[in-house]
């Protein structure tokens, strides 16, 4: 199952700005609107690759992964 994010742009002059609502920090500016829309999903998934790497090494000894929808 997909998560869904939402991305709020905006066109300022000549750049396209946006950012993530729900994940702090990821924001991104291009020159496109297409553009900003890719370098948004890579930078989330980058930042979220991210999150899960940085709690794994903050665990010690044994755990479990338990998946909860909401």
């Amino acid at each position: 199952m997909a998560q869904t994010y939402t991305a709020q742009i905006e066109h300022r002059d000549e750049w396209w700005i946006g950012w993530i609502r729900e994940i702090p920090g990821v924001n991104c500016q291009e020159r496109t609107r297409e553009e900003l829309l890719e370098t948004l999903k890579i930078t989330l998934i980058e930042a979220l690759e991210f999150e899960v790497a940085e709690a794994a090494q903050q665990i010690e000894g044994a755990y479990e992964v338990v998946k909860i929808a909401v």
